[in-house]
């Protein structure tokens, strides 16, 4: 009996301890991590986050940029207007004229009003969602993104970015 408690006691003790494991501030794949959820509810990180406007034709889209390296560069190069082309009937993409840093993750699932960069130059907008081998640096995420697909239409397509 007494060795039954002291195996229960120490299955408590470790999972006090996992309770207390810090989780990784930021975003994946447009999913908050658990501190970054935590700290939007607060308020602050909502306060630091950038907004951006991308335009389409005769929509705008607002989009939420992240707090990473990569992000803070391409804020540095708006506004942007560029002629972004089709790949496989879920995004649109444009090679940038320099690199940006990178901090790539592998996403198993990318969700439409994802802001990627692909490689070190190759900025992706994506319009629909599916799964994915590839890996990419998240660079933000568009707000409500049920229009995108129709606004980019198929083929090639003007859009602009720009800060609020």
């Amino acid at each position: 009996m007494k060795r039954k408690l002291a195996v229960l006691c120490a299955i408590a003790v470790l999972f006090s301890f996992a309770g207390c494991k810090k989780t990784q501030i930021g975003f994946i794949n447009g999913s908050e991590t658990a501190e970054t959820s935590e700290k939007k509810e607060s308020g602050s990180e909502e306060e630091n986050m950038n907004k951006i406007e991308i335009i389409v034709g005769s929509e705008t889209f607002t989009a939420t940029i992240y707090d990473n390296e990569a992000a803070k560069e391409l804020l540095k190069q708006l506004p942007l207007t560029v002629n972004m082309s089709e790949l496989n009937g879920n995004e649109k993409y444009y090679y940038l004229d320099g690199s940006l840093p990178t901090d790539s993750v592998r996403p198993s699932e990318i969700k439409a009003g994802d802001i990627m960069l692909y490689s070190n130059n190759c900025l992706v907008l994506f319009y629909d969602s599916f799964s994915t081998v590839y890996s990419y640096t998240p660079l933000g995420t568009v707000q409500n993104p049920q229009e995108l697909a129709q606004a980019l239409g198929s083929g090639s397509v003007k859009v602009t970015f720009k800060k609020i």
